[in-house]
């Protein structure tokens, strides 16, 4: 009988420790959920949780600085100087019709300085393919004389009465400062108009305006 209550003792001891361990862990485990529920409901509200005190497993809640997404950025509107095209696009269309010769290149010059004149530079490119036959070959007058114009004035090309610029990007300018001044001013702004005074051919609108079409559908 003596042992039977020993071990009956025993029995009881133990069953107590097993329920007082399985209390704690299961105390354990709910704090340890909990403190995961506060964190991650934490973390969607731009918190920061941190323990304050180790042993006594206090939370303290922290502001936290997140990202922000960018800013759409506005892109510029296609900037249109004249027929629809953008200064680079006109110039790029007028360096196709000027041949790969003496004036290859200058459709930059051509197309900045006609709008700044106000001076149509459809216009005045076909002017200069007419005169100088730089679509195919340059006459001696510009390469010589860097007139593109077929103007006269001094000082004379050779001495003679077409006039001389020091060079091509001056002769650009002056013959484009000729249609400005003693046409497009003076209200002379078509090919009809400008060619009574500019030429003495009665074709030469024609040739002009051929010029002009292939320009434009290039």
């Amino acid at each position: 009988m003596k042992k039977e209550k020993i071990i009956c003792g025993l029995l009881i001891v133990v069953g107590v420790a097993m329920i007082s361990m399985a209390i704690v862990l299961q105390t354990d485990t709910s704090l340890s959920i909990e403190e995961v529920d506060i964190k991650s409901m934490a973390a969607s509200s731009n918190m920061y949780v941190k323990d304050k005190d180790n042993d006594n497993k206090e939370l303290v809640f922290e502001a936290i600085e997140m990202e922000v997404a960018p800013v759409s950025v506005d892109i510029p509107a296609k900037q249109v100087v004249y027929d629809n095209l953008t200064i680079d696009e006109l110039a790029a269309k007028i360096d196709r019709n000027l041949g790969d010769g003496y004036i290859a290149g200058k459709g930059t010059l051509v197309a900045s300085y006609c709008l700044e004149k106000g001076v149509d530079p459809y216009v005045a490119t076909a002017i200069m393919l007419h005169e100088t036959g730089c679509r195919s070959r340059c006459s001696s007058l510009v390469r010589q004389c860097n007139n593109v114009g077929g103007q006269k004035g001094s000082p004379g090309c050779g001495g003679g009465s077409y006039k001389s610029f020091p060079t091509l990007d001056e002769g650009i300018k002056g013959f484009i400062d000729n249609l400005y001044k003693n046409y497009y001013s003076r209200g002379l702004t078509t090919i009809e108009k400008i060619a009574p005074k500019y030429a003495e051919g009665s074709t030469w609108p024609t040739k002009i305006n051929w010029y002009v079409n292939i320009i434009k559908n290039s």
